[in-house]
């Protein structure tokens, strides 16, 4: 039997509970709430890479693999799009800043604690 109150599309599960249900990730590796760099996590890489790829020939800088929850996100993304001077969006838990940006963004990232690559 369902809880009603439950809006979860979960269907079956093998898994004991040990997982967030927001970010997938085990409950002491959790994501979801995390607004600090998590200093060394070696399951975290950070990369900045540049796409056209349907976008009308647009360039657009993505930063993927931050440890942040998704209101973390946001404000770290509205930072770097005030900092840059540019538009830019989360998707899929990854930013998105109009622009070739990568050498701009990583130094905004040295400098609150994340080690980043250029990748691409």
């Amino acid at each position: 039997m369902t809880n009603p109150g439950n809006n979860s599309n979960l269907v079956y599960t093998t898994a004991d509970g040990s997982n967030c249900p927001d970010c997938g990730h085990r409950l002491d590796a959790c994501i979801c709430g995390t607004d600090q760099p998590q200093q060394g996590s070696s399951h975290s890489k950070i990369r900045i890479r540049l796409d056209k790829k349907g976008r009308r020939g647009k360039t657009v800088t993505i930063i993927s693999g931050l440890p942040l929850g998704e209101k973390a996100l946001q404000e770290i993304a509205a930072e770097f799009k005030r900092k840059c001077g540019t538009g830019g969006s989360v998707k899929n838990r990854e930013i998105l800043i109009q622009g070739d940006r990568g050498k701009k963004l990583l130094q905004l990232l040295e400098k609150k604690g994340y080690k980043a690559k250029i990748s691409g």
